[in-house]
């Protein structure tokens, strides 16, 4: 049996299966063989197309505050970067960006931050039920880290659909070698099993190449990915910001994310996988490729330009100077130029 013949029996038996060895990612992430990797992207689309066809759900991003209380190694918003120009939304900033939003057409809006202590549950739950208020057909997003369970539950009360909370590593070790020593990896999974139980739609992640992965740490977040069964998966190539302490480490690549892409879809057919502005930043057609993959989410930026360039988690992000309707319709130009449809809905889980 030729290796080429091995790797699409593999793929084959993935997309069966919907499970994966540590053989196996080993040999699918390692091989040369392109017609193996283009077969891998191939049986990733087909089985995102099953569910969703050539749609492609866009979600409005809002990046309200760039203070962080943590010191994360990889992040450009880390609390000990004195070089960051730190800047906070107001609830009447947010729902502008919602109105605009709205109005180009999108259902779901995702407020992003850092761990900023100014933004108390009750300012949190103010917003968001502000937002359900004006937009109840929209579906909201939090993505603002690590909180208690009462927190998690205050929000969902005020109306929050969704949260993502990336878990950037299942493998502790790796873990602290990412973040500092008062965060743990048992307390970011806590906070997922939390925010599941709460009745989120819950999304996790992890960044591809980030200093220290192995294909055997990948192979712990695929486990912890199949053992949480969250509603979303965001993974991006890491890519180095220049005032971390990984200023110098090498970024992600878009072939390795590309190829996890298909793996994650492969195992869980039915979840929300975006094509990230990463990995558009790594290549200009990143996330079209992206999609090409099994991703089926994208999320263009509703943030007012002049904070845009501001939230530097990592270098040389794009789309930071577009206004929120050249985004927009940019986007629903690139996907139509590979054949798949932008939709106007609040994209929920399929089985939601």
């Amino acid at each position: 049996m030729t290796e080429n013949t091995a790797i699409i029996k593999i793929i084959d038996e993935i997309t069966a299966c919907r499970n994966i060895t540590i053989e196996q990612l080993h040999m699918l992430l390692e091989t040369d063989d392109m017609q193996a990797v283009d077969y891998l992207r191939k049986s990733a689309s087909e089985k995102a197309h099953e569910t969703y066809g050539n749609q492609v759900f866009i979600r409005g991003l809002i990046e309200f505050t760039n203070y962080c209380k943590n010191d994360c190694l990889y992040c450009g918003i880390r609390h000990s970067n004195t070089l960051a120009d730190r800047y906070r939304l107001s609830t009447e900033q947010i729902m502008a960006c919602c109105e605009s939003g709205y109005e180009l057409g999108f259902r779901t809006f995702v407020l992003q931050g850092g761990e900023d202590p100014y933004y108390t549950d009750e300012r949190i739950c103010e917003i968001v039920s502000g937002i359900k208020a004006k937009y109840p057909d929209c579906a909201v997003t939090l993505s603002i880290g690590e909180k208690l369970k009462e927190s998690y539950q205050s929000y969902f009360d005020a109306g929050a659909d969704r949260y993502l909370l990336r878990h950037e590593t299942a493998d502790k070790k790796h873990y602290s070698r990412l973040h500092p020593v008062e965060m743990s990896l048992a307390n970011r999974k806590q906070c997922l099993w939390d925010l599941k139980e709460i009745g989120y739609q819950v999304g996790c992640g992890f960044m591809v190449g980030s200093p220290g992965q192995t294909v055997e740490t990948l192979y712990e977040d695929l486990q912890f990915i199949k053992e949480l069964e969250p509603h979303m998966v965001g993974i991006g190539p890491f890519i180095s910001q220049k005032d971390t302490p990984f200023a110098n480490e090498k970024s992600g690549t878009m072939d390795e994310t590309l190829r996890l892409l298909s793996i994650i879809r492969l195992i869980h057919p039915k979840v929300l996988l975006p094509a990230t502005t990463a990995l558009g930043t790594i290549h200009p057609l990143g996330r079209e490729k992206g999609i090409q993959s099994g991703a089926n989410v994208v999320m263009p930026n509703l943030s007012p330009v002049n904070v845009r360039d501001k939230y530097k988690l990592y270098d040389n992000k794009i789309c930071t100077g577009d206004e929120a309707a050249e985004c927009r319709y940019c986007m629903e130009n690139r996907m139509k130029s590979i054949g798949y449809q932008v939709v106007v809905s609040r994209g929920d889980y399929a089985d939601f």
